[in-house]
């Protein structure tokens, strides 16, 4: 086979086994996929397909058919496996645990100082109040200014939702994480020390904002850098650090609840973690696929970006630099987005998520968040005391233990979410944990309306949503929006579906008094539940399948 310079010639062989067929039967047929010309050069990259079915003499292995790349092209092994990033749904990239721990941990860390700040603020602002404890002399705080400490973050996390939609893509997600681990840093900081009121408002604002770029960059990060066959789990142990981060904040809590100025510790336990990430992000690379996705859209050299595209690859998989594998794969991907976007412009604009294939993701990611929230886990958490507490149950008299028992039993529900998710699919878990939510919520109106004397019904409610919560909503909305989105919007997609879950958030807080006020408990759980029932006809009618896909399988399958 003759090698050309001004031609490179990629062939897949696929070599199929049957028992039945004579060894001297071959069916060759070559198909031209496509001819892309080289941005930089006059090369044309010809790529075709070779399907031979070869016969008994060759050994069958382990009964499945085996792929080969065969590449005359410079540096390409005749024979090795084939294993691009864009892998066929059958296929499996290989990888070390090793080499994946790092890439997800430092990212992770982002969700973890999330959950710590909704964890560690409930004992906080019990000791900001405290005439003894505070060691302020402003202590006396209105109900105006308590519901700012609380819900500073959150509006900082809105703020930063905002700002990340166009300057994403800018960004990167590696850099966007450094930002949020400095504003992490300078939010807890600025809040422990703060001699004011004012100062600690801006120090909860600051925080947000890395609140806000943590949660966009993180899901992003980790599925576009892991391999597609555990992106499920990965993605779910965010979740993990997420409730991990929710429980290091009940215990810090706990053990500076009675000392003098315990909420400046609550508080400024977050700064050394977001030092931690901050440098762990520093020493990982830039995303892969993001650097691709600025080469595609011609933002600096062609060369250089697929040379750093492959050392950031190699170096995510522990390979040696310029290893031929991974550059084999970054061509791949690179000649997948390349045909993908070959009649549209360098750059999107700026409302291009509203439109054909960027609107379908949204719509599905964009309404499991917004389910997420208006299904009211803020208000089923919020009885949480009071029901275990008719239960009879002595942990319910203090609020800091009930907290950290329903912790952990959000750790341990999330915790089988991340070890089904990549195994069962993403449906299943949504549609029986929706389905159990529902149940929950319509036992807990019955209880409130006329099973009062019954309270075990009502803790089993309580178990019930939680769990149902985190195998499902929890983890596998932020999944989803994660893989959902096409590459060239995936950025802009996210802060959306960021912005759209914050903002519920916000609102179901805001309107949960007046509707507690308007309604009475018993109507509330029943509005929640027929909430979650619209939530559940949404998933098996909108939401499709994505275990084991690849990010581009799905945009080029789910999507279209």
């Amino acid at each position: 086979m003759a090698y050309c310079a001004s031609t490179q010639s990629l062939f897949n062989l696929k070599l199929s086994h049957s028992h039945r067929s004579k060894p001297s039967q071959a069916l060759i047929s070559y198909t031209n996929l496509s001819t892309l010309k080289h941005p930089s050069s006059s090369t044309n990259i010809t790529r075709f397909k070779a399907s031979f079915s070869v016969f008994p003499k060759l050994p069958v292995l382990s009964g499945r058919r085996r792929k080969f790349n065969v590449g005359v092209q410079k540096g390409y092994a005749s024979g090795e496996e084939n294993e691009s990033l864009v892998p066929d749904a059958t296929s499996e990239e290989k990888f070390s645990w090793s080499s994946v721990i790092l890439p997800f941990l430092f990212p992770a860390l982002g969700g973890l100082l999330f959950g710590y700040d909704i964890g560690a603020t409930s004992s906080a602002t019990l000791s900001l109040q405290s005439p003894e404890l505070s060691g302020t002399t402003w202590f006396n705080l209105s109900a105006i200014q308590l519901g700012l400490v609380v819900s500073g973050s959150l509006y900082g996390a809105l703020l930063g939702s905002i700002l990340v939609y166009s300057i994403a893509d800018f960004l990167g997600r590696r850099r966007e994480l450094i930002i949020a681990a400095v504003l992490y840093a300078l939010g807890g900081l600025t809040t422990a020390n703060a001699p004011g009121l004012g100062v600690l408002l801006a120090g909860r604002l600051l925080y947000g904002l890395g609140i806000g770029l943590a949660m966009h960059g993180a899901p992003l990060y980790i599925a576009e850098t892991c391999p597609s066959q555990i992106r499920g789990t990965l993605v779910s142990l965010k979740e993990l650090f997420i409730v991990l981060g929710i429980l290091l904040g009940y215990f810090v809590g706990s053990f500076q609840i009675d000392v003098v100025g315990g909420w400046r510790y609550m508080f400024g336990v977050s700064a050394p973690v977001a030092l931690l990430m901050g440098l762990g992000m520093w020493s990982l690379p830039p995303s892969p696929r993001w650097l691709l996705l600025r080469a595609v859209q011609g933002k600096g050299s062609l060369q250089d970006y697929k040379e750093k595209a492959v050392l950031a690859l190699s170096r995510l998989r522990g390979r040696p630099p310029s290893d031929k594998l991974s550059e084999r794969q970054i061509e791949d991907t690179f000649v997948s987005l390349k045909t993908t976007y070959a009649d549209q412009e360098s750059e999107g604009s700026i409302l291009e998520v509203f439109q054909g294939p960027s609107l379908k993701a949204f719509i599905i990611g964009g309404g499991l968040v917004l389910f997420q929230q208006i299904t009211g886990q803020p208000s089923v958490l919020y009885y949480a005391g009071p029901i275990l507490q008719t239960a009879g149950f002595s942990a319910a008299s203090d609020a800091t233990r009930v907290s950290v028992v329903i912790g952990v039993f959000k750790l341990l529900m999330t915790w089988i979410a991340v070890l089904k998710v990549d195994d069962l699919g993403r449906r299943p878990l949504l549609i029986g944990g929706v389905s159990g939510i529902a149940i929950s919520l319509v036992l807990l109106s019955a209880y409130y309306k006329f099973l009062g004397g019954f309270p075990l019904v009502a803790v089993a409610a309580l178990l019930l949503y939680v769990g149902c919560y985190q195998i499902s909503f929890g983890p596998i909305s932020w999944l989803m929006v994660s893989e959902i989105f096409p590459l060239r919007t995936r950025g802009r997609g996210i802060s959306l579906a960021v912005l759209t879950n914050f903002g519920s958030n916000a609102i179901v807080t805001f309107a949960f008094s007046p509707l507690k006020e308007w309604l009475g408990a018993e109507n509330l759980f029943l509005l929640f539940g027929a909430i979650a029932l619209l939530s559940l006809l949404f998933v098996i009618l909108v939401v499709p399948e994505t275990k084991g896909l690849s990010l581009e399988e799905i945009e080029s399958k789910v999507l279209k």
